[in-house]
């Protein structure tokens, strides 16, 4: 009887450790430590953001793409207000003047050579700039634009990159062509750097457009540049491979399901590298 007692308590310990073992390995997590991101797939982060992207954009057949304020709003109004982080109002900021930037640049380019591409952008880069302006007003961040004059700027660094680009531009129209190119290379790169540092649909939203907007400009400054210059144009800050790619793609419309979905990241070679 004793032994029986004895096999019996063996026993039903046994089968209680088991459940115990059990349940432990159904609840078991893998612990990650607060330092450590788990970054998604990139590819699939940028299907997702093409998916719902909404289009804003009106495209002449030159390429030339301006945001339409009635479809920003209200893309906008479905969005709510949240709190940004430093380096999103920083790139707020930023997209603000470097946005006036192009459009001024062009306007002193259109008014030394009278080539209507500069016109033209210049007048869609005036609606890029006030879509940046939405945001700003919609976060409550003051405009660094405010009464500015054309060619003037409060960030220093686009200050000394205007005087620049200017400067190179009235050397001569095939020199200002490669100038608007340079500015539409900067811009692309940019908007996709600042793309990677939010997740506000807002934000992202107005500068998936204006990526697609800058991709569009880019093939406008080098088809008019091998028509009045006859040369191919040798990309100043994208790699090699993304430039051919936005390139060989052509224009982008700004109709029902065609998305502005952010372009491919290369190397950055804007801010800080040839950029004053």
């Amino acid at each position: 009887m004793k032994g029986q007692r004895v096999w019996q308590n063996w026993w039903m310990v046994s089968a209680l450790v088991l459940v115990l073992l059990s349940g432990c390995a159904s609840e078991t997590k893998v612990a990650v430590p607060e330092s450590v991101t788990l970054a998604p797939n990139t590819a699939t982060v940028e299907l997702e953001r093409a998916a719902v992207t909404p289009e804003l954009l009106t495209v002449s057949a030159e390429g030339a793409t301006s945001i339409e304020t009635v479809a920003l709003e209200a893309a906008l109004s479905a969005v709510p207000v949240t709190e940004l982080s430093d380096a999103e109002t920083a790139g707020l900021l930023l997209m603000r003047e470097e946005e006036k930037l192009a459009q001024d640049v062009y306007l002193a380019l259109y008014d030394l050579w009278g080539q209507p591409v500069f016109q033209n952008i210049a007048s869609s880069e005036a609606t890029h700039t006030a879509a940046v302006l939405t945001l700003l007003e919609r976060y409550g961040i003051a405009d660094p634009v405010g009464d500015n004059a054309a060619g003037v700027f409060t960030d220093p660094e686009l200050q000394a990159l205007y005087d620049d680009l200017v400067a190179q531009g009235s050397e001569s129209l095939i020199a200002a062509l490669r100038v608007g190119a340079a500015v539409e290379e900067i811009d692309i790169l940019d908007l996709e750097e600042l793309s990677a540092q939010t997740d506000k649909a807002d934000i992202l939203t107005v500068y998936a457009n204006l990526t697609k907007g800058s991709r569009n400009h880019l093939r406008a400054f080098v088809r008019t540049l091998e028509q009045r210059g006859g040369e191919s144009y040798v990309p100043q800050y994208m790699n090699q491979e993304d430039f051919d790619a936005i390139i060989a793609s052509g224009v982008e419309s700004g109709g029902v399901g065609n998305n502005g979905a952010i372009g491919n990241r290369g190397n950055r070679g804007g801010r800080g590298n040839g950029r004053g």
